[in-house]
C-alpha cells in the first residue's frame, strides 16, 4: 500500500462522529462555565470587600481570590475561542473524511497505485496514454485524494488553533489583572458588546474601573447593577464632599443620599443604578437587578424631577415591589424608580413628543443593557414589566419604536394622553392600560388613540371611578394591586 493510500484509509476512517460528541461537551462547558464563573466572582468581591475579616489571612485570601478570578477569566475566554476552533475542526474532518473515502473507491479504477498518481505525474500520464483512456479517466480520483489531503492538513491547522486558543494560567507575578494591563473602557455604548467586554474583565479589573472611571461606568449600559450601584455611590459621595460642587446639583445628590439611607435604613436592599446629576438624571433599584426573577421600571410623567419627585416615585417603586411578592411569594422581585430621562416641566412642552423621543431611546438602552448584562453571564432572563404613568406611556411609545424588539414582556400603561399606533405596536407580548373616568389626561387622545379604546387592543385593569391621574399606584386602589399581579406574570382579575 502505497503512502498517500495509507494517509487516505486513516483519514478515511477517522471517527467523525466521536469529535462531535467531545464538541457537545466542550459546548456545555463553554455554556455553563459563565454562570459559575459569575458566582465566583461574587464571592471574590464579598471577600474583596473585607467586612469582619482583617489582618494578614484576610489579604492573602483576597490576593489569591483575586487570581482565581483572573484565572477563570482566562480561562473562560479560551474555551470561547477552543470551541470555535473545534466547530471548524469537526466540519473539516468531516469533509476531510468523506473525500478520502471518494478517492478510495475511485482507486481501482486508475491504471497505476494511487500513490504514484499523487506523486508522479509524468508516470501517471504515460500510463493513461499507453491505455488509451478517454478524458477525465483519472481525473476524479486523483483531485479527490488531493482534496481529501488537503482536508486533512486544514484539520491539522485548526487542531492546531484550538490549542492555542487556551491561555496560559497567570503566575503568580503577573499579578490580580494578569498579564493584559490596566482594563480599559469599551470604544462603543453598544449595550449587548458592554455586557460581553464586562463579563470578560476579573474582578480586579471590574473594581478598578469602578474606582477609575465611575462617571462612565455608572450610566453604561449592558454592566451589571452591582457594579453601577458602586460606581453611582462614589460619584455620590464626591458631589456631596466637594464644597466646589454647584449648589444644585449638590442638593440633589443629598435629595438621593437621603432616599439611600432611609431605605437602607429599613432594611431593604437598593441599588444606585443611575446618577446624572448635570443631566437631572437618577434611577434608584429595590432588591437584586441582576437576579430577580422579576423585574419593573417605573416610568413617571410631566414635571418630574429628582430633587422634587425622588422619594415619591421611590415610593411608588418599593409600593409596587411589594404587592408582587404577595402576588406570588416564591419570585424575588427587583424594582426601579426609573427617572432616567427629563420629563418636560410645563405644559407647552408636554404637548410634544420631543422628551419622550430623547427618553425612549434612553429607555429602550437601559432595558436592553439589564437582559444583555444578564445574558453575558449565563443568568436566566427576568420577567420584565414597564410600568408607565402619564407622559411616561409616550416615552415607552417612543422606546418601542427604536430599532430592535422592546426587551420587556408586559407594558403597563397608567392614565395614557395617548398612543402613536396600537397595543402590538409596543413590541411586549402582554400590554395592559389603567383609565379613570376621573382622569381627563387618560381621555384626552393627544398623542393617539386612547389605551383604553377597544381598537388600541390593550387589557384593562381594575380602576376606581374616583380615581384621579395621580391616583393609579394609590395603596387602597385596586388597579396598584392589579399591576402587582402583572410584574409576576400572572393574569390580573
Amino acid at each position: 500500500m502505497t503512502d498517500p493510500e495509507a494517509r487516505l484509509r486513516a483519514v478515511a476512517g477517522w471517527d467523525v462522529p466521536a469529535l462531535r460528541g467531545g464538541l457537545a461537551t466542550l459546548g456545555e462547558l463553554d455554556d455553563r462555565f459563565p454562570s459559575w464563573r459569575a458566582r465566583l466572582d461574587a464571592v471574590v468581591r464579598t471577600v474583596v470587600d473585607g467586612g469582619t475579616w482583617s489582618g494578614p489571612a484576610a489579604a492573602q485570601a483576597r490576593e489569591l481570590l483575586l487570581r482565581l478570578s483572573t484565572t477563570a477569566a482566562a480561562l473562560d475566554a479560551g474555551l470561547t475561542g477552543s470551541r470555535a476552533e473545534c466547530t471548524r475542526l469537526a466540519g473539516d474532518a468531516a469533509v476531510a473524511a468523506d473525500r478520502a473515502a471518494a478517492a478510495l473507491a475511485l482507486a481501482p479504477e486508475l491504471p497505476v497505485p494511487l500513490g504514484v498518481s499523487l506523486t508522479d505525474a509524468d508516470t501517471l500520464a504515460a500510463a493513461v496514454d499507453r491505455l488509451v483512456l478517454g478524458p477525465g479517466s483519472v481525473g476524479p480520483a486523483v483531485a479527490a485524494a488531493r482534496e481529501a489531503l488537503t482536508a486533512a492538513e486544514a484539520v491539522g491547522s485548526a487542531a492546531g488553533r484550538a490549542t492555542d486558543a487556551l491561555p496560559p494560567v497567570p503566575s503568580p507575578a503577573a499579578g490580580a489583572l494578569g498579564t493584559g494591563g490596566r482594563p480599559q473602557l469599551p470604544a462603543g455604548t453598544d449595550p449587548a458588546a458592554v455586557a460581553r467586554w464586562w463579563a470578560a474583565l476579573p474582578v480586579a479589573g471590574q473594581l478598578a474601573l469602578v474606582e477609575e472611571s465611575p462617571e462612565r461606568l455608572g450610566a453604561l449600559d449592558g454592566v451589571p447593577a452591582w457594579a453601577r450601584d458602586r460606581a453611582n455611590r462614589v460619584l455620590l459621595r464626591r458631589a456631596i464632599d466637594d464644597p466646589r460642587a454647584d449648589d444644585g446639583l449638590r442638593a440633589v445628590a443629598r435629595v438621593v443620599a437621603g432616599v439611600l439611607a432611609e431605605d437602607e435604613g429599613a432594611g431593604l436592599a437598593v441599588q444606585l443604578h443611575l446618577l446624572d446629576l448635570a443631566g437631572d438624571r437618577v434611577a434608584v433599584g429595590y432588591g437584586d437587578l441582576d437576579s430577580a426573577d422579576v423585574v419593573a421600571l417605573v416610568v413617571p410623567g410631566m414635571t418630574i424631577t429628582p430633587a422634587d419627585d425622588l422619594p415619591g416615585v421611590a415610593g411608588d417603586a418599593r409600593d409596587l415591589a411589594g404587592v408582587a411578592r404577595r402576588a406570588d411569594p416564591g419570585l424575588t422581585v427587583a424594582t426601579v424608580a426609573w427617572l432616567g430621562y427629563r420629563a418636560p416641566q410645563f405644559l407647552y412642552s408636554a404637548t410634544s413628543r420631543r422628551a419622550a423621543t430623547t427618553g425612549g431611546a434612553v429607555l429602550d438602552s437601559a432595558l436592553t443593557g439589564l437582559a444583555a448584562a444578564r445574558a453575558a453571564t449565563g443568568a436566566p432572563p427576568a420577567r420584565t414589566t414597564v410600568v408607565g404613568h402619564s407622559y411616561g406611556t409616550v416615552v415607552i411609545d417612543e422606546a418601542a419604536d427604536r430599532t430592535g424588539r422592546l426587551a420587556a414582556d408586559a407594558v403597563v400603561l397608567l392614565g395614557s394622553p395617548g398612543m402613536e399606533d396600537d397595543a402590538a405596536a409596543l413590541e411586549a407580548p402582554e400590554v395592559y392600560d389603567a383609565a379613570s373616568p376621573a382622569d381627563p389626561i387618560s381621555w384626552s387622545g393627544w398623542f393617539g388613540t386612547e389605551t383604553w379604546a377597544e381598537r388600541f387592543g390593550s387589557t384593562g385593569l381594575p380602576v376606581d371611578a374616583g380615581t384621579g391621574h395621580s391616583g393609579y399606584f394609590d395603596r387602597d386602589r385596586p388597579t396598584l394591586g392589579a399591576m402587582g399581579e402583572v410584574v409576576v406574570g400572572r393574569r390580573p382579575g
